[in-house]
C-alpha cells in the first residue's frame, strides 16, 4: 500500500477493496517505525485520525460522496494552522502554541475527506534548506538517512518519500517545495502566488510564500491543487480565478511544445546532474516536444535579490513574536527586556541571522542601496521570465545544482547552503508555477528536474511532468530502509 499512489488508493476505497480505517492503520505503522530514525513528524493525530477514517467508511459504507480525498491519509508541514494541534513553525517561540482555526487550505482538504495525520518537520519558520534549522532536530533522507532532505519543506517530502503518507503539503518562499522534492526523489508543485490561499500559513516572507502538494507523482499532484486552489477572501493575494479541472489535462501531452533551456545559467552544474538532465532532454524530445535555447539574462542576480527580500519580509513579520501576545515568554524586569529575552531564547541562530540581515537592509540609509535595488532585480527577472515564455510554452531545467549533501556539510557556511536554491528562487520572485518530477539518479541520489510555466498554467506544469513520468519511471523507485536504518535495502 505504501508504494500506490492517491490516485491509485482511491479507486480500491470507493470500490470497498480498502477501508479507509485499514489504510490509515497501515500509515500509522509505517510512521512508528520508521520516524525514529528519519523524524518527519512533529506531531501525531492518530486519535482523531482514526475517527475521520471511521467516518468517511461510514459515508462509503452507506453510498454517500464524502469528498474527492476520501480516506486518504495526509501531512501538514509544522507551518500551517491546524486546530487544537500545536503549529511551532520548528521554533521553540511557538512551542506551545495551539491555533484555535484552521488553516484555509487544512479545511479544504478535510472538506475533500482527507484524514490528516499529523504534522511534519521543517526549518525554523521555513528558513532553511535542509530540514537542519529545525529547534527540534533534523530530517533525514530516507534514501541515505547521513543526508539531508532538502528544505524547508523536508518533513513532508520525507513522508511521502518513506511511505508514511501518500500525500503532504509543504510552503515554497524560495524552492522550499521543489528541493526536498528532487532530493526525496518525489513530485513537489509550487502553485503561482495567488492559486492558494494562505490564510493559516505562518509567514515567512508574503510575498513570496506559497502552499502546495508533494505526492508521489505529477497526478497525484493535480489530484491535490484541485482540492487546494480558489479564491479565498480570507486571503487578500488570493486570486478569484477559475480553477480548472487538472486531471482532465493531465493526459494532454506535450507533442509539439516548445521547451526552453537557459543553457549560459547552467555552468555551475555537477557533471553528473547535467548527464542527467540531458538525457531528460531526450525524454521530453521523444514525448514529441522541442527543446529551444533561451535566455535568462539576469536570473544570476535573483538569488542575492532574494536573500535581500526574503529576509526583509521576514524581519518585520517575525516583529510579532515579541512575548506579549501568544507563543514564548521570557520574563524580565521591564517590556524591552523580556522581548529581548524572548527572542534571544525563542528563535535558532538562522532565523535570527535573517532578522538582522533584514533589519539592516530596511533600516534607515541601506533601504535604497539595498532593499529598493533588490526589489528592481526582482521585476527585471520577472520580464526576463515573461520574454522566454512568450517564444516557449514552458521552461525546463534541473531542481537542484547537485544531489543531497551529507548532514552537516554545509551548516558552517550559510552562503554555500543559500547556493542550493539558485534554480529555483528565480520562480518565486516572478511569482509562476514551478513543479519538480524525479529523473535520472545521480551516484545513486534522487536528482530533480524543474519545469516552469507561465503564471496559472498549473494545468500545462502538471501534464508535462506527467508525461515525462509515463515515459521514463523514475518516479516509481521507492526508498526503502534496511532493519539497521543505514541506508536503502
Amino acid at each position: 500500500m505504501y508504494r500506490l499512489p492517491a490516485h491509485q488508493l482511491l479507486p480500491l476505497l470507493r470500490a470497498r477493496q480498502l477501508r479507509a480505517r485499514d489504510l490509515l492503520e497501515k500509515a500509522l505503522a509505517r510512521i512508528d517505525g520508521l520516524d525514529p530514525t528519519l523524524h518527519a513528524f512533529l506531531a501525531l493525530r492518530a486519535d482523531q485520525a482514526r475517527a475521520q477514517a471511521d467516518q468517511v467508511d461510514a459515508e462509503l459504507d452507506a453510498g454517500r460522496d464524502p469528498g474527492p480525498l476520501a480516506g486518504l491519509p495526509v501531512a501538514l508541514k509544522d507551518n500551517l494552522c491546524l486546530k487544537g494541534t500545536p503549529t511551532t513553525c520548528g521554533s521553540r517561540m511557538l512551542e506551545t502554541f495551539v491555533p484555535p482555526y484552521d488553516a484555509t487550505v487544512v479545511r479544504r482538504l478535510q472538506d475533500a475527506g482527507a484524514i490528516v495525520v499529523g504534522k511534519t518537520n521543517l526549518d525554523e519558520f521555513a528558513m532553511g534548506s535542509s530540514t537542519e534549522n529545525s529547534a527540534f532536530g533534523p530530517t533525514r533522507n530516507p534514501w541515505d538517512p547521513q543526508r539531508v532532505p532538502g528544505g524547508s519543506s523536508g518533513g513532508s517530502a520525507v513522508a511521502v518519500a518513506a511511505g508514511m503518507v501518500p500525500l503532504a503539503l509543504g510552503s515554497d518562499t524560495g524552492g522550499s517545495i521543489r528541493q526536498p522534492a528532487a532530493f526525496c526523489g518525489v513530485s513537489g508543485l509550487k502553485p503561482t502566488y495567488g492559486r492558494v490561499s494562505r490564510h493559516g500559513l505562518v509567514a515567512f516572507a508574503s510575498s513570496l510564500d506559497q502552499v502546495g502538494p508533494l505526492a508521489r507523482d505529477a497526478r497525484d499532484c493535480a489530484l491535490l491543487l484541485g482540492v487546494l486552489a480558489g479564491h479565498d477572501p480570507m486571503d487578500s493575494t488570493c486570486r478569484d480565478l477559475p480553477v480548472p479541472d487538472y486531471q482532465a489535462l493531465m493526459d494532454r501531452g506535450i507533442e509539439g511544445l516548445r521547451l526552453g533551456i537557459p543553457r549560459a545559467f547552467l555552468g555551475g552544474l555537477d557533471p553528473e546532474m547535467a548527464t542527467s538532465f540531458e538525457e531528460a532532454g531526450r525524454a521530453l524530445v521523444g514525448c514529441g516536444a522541442e527543446l529551444v535555447d533561451v535566455e535568462l539574462p539576469h536570473l544570476e542576480y535573483a538569488l542575492p535579490a532574494y536573500y535581500i527580500l526574503a529576509p526583509a519580509e521576514a524581519s518585520s513579520n517575525l516583529a510579532r513574536f515579541d512575548g506579549v501576545r501568544y507563543g514564548l515568554r521570557v520574563p524580565g524586569p521591564d517590556v524591552a527586556t523580556m522581548m529581548r529575552r524572548t527572542r534571544a531564547a525563542g528563535f535558532g541562530p538562522e532565523v535570527k541571522r535573517r532578522i538582522m540581515l533584514g533589519t539592516y537592509t530596511l533600516s534607515a540609509g541601506y533601504h535604497e542601496a539595498y532593499y529598493s535595488r533588490a526589489q528592481k532585480v526582482r521585476s527585471v527577472v520577472g520580464e526576463d521570465f515573461r520574454k522566454a515564455l512568450a517564444r516557449v510554452d514552458l521552461l525546463v531545467l534541473p531542481t537542484t545544482p547537485v544531489p543531497a549533501f551529507p548532514l552537516g556539510e554545509k551548516t558552517s557556511n550559510p552562503l554555500e547552503m543559500y547556493l542550493s536554491d539558485v534554480y529555483t528562487v528565480g520562480v518565486n520572485l516572478a511569482g509562476l508555477p514551478g513543479l519538480s518530477v524525479p529523473m535520472a539518479p545521480v551516484r545513486g541520489l534522487p536528482a530533480g528536474l524543474q519545469i516552469i510555466g507561465r503564471a496559472w498554467d498549473e494545468g500545462g506544469v502538471l501534464a508535462c511532468g506527467e508525461a515525462f513520468q509515463s515515459a521514463t519511471g523514475f518516479h516509481l523507485a521507492a526508498a526503502e530502509l534496511g532493519p539497521s536504518s543505514g541506508g536503502p535495502a
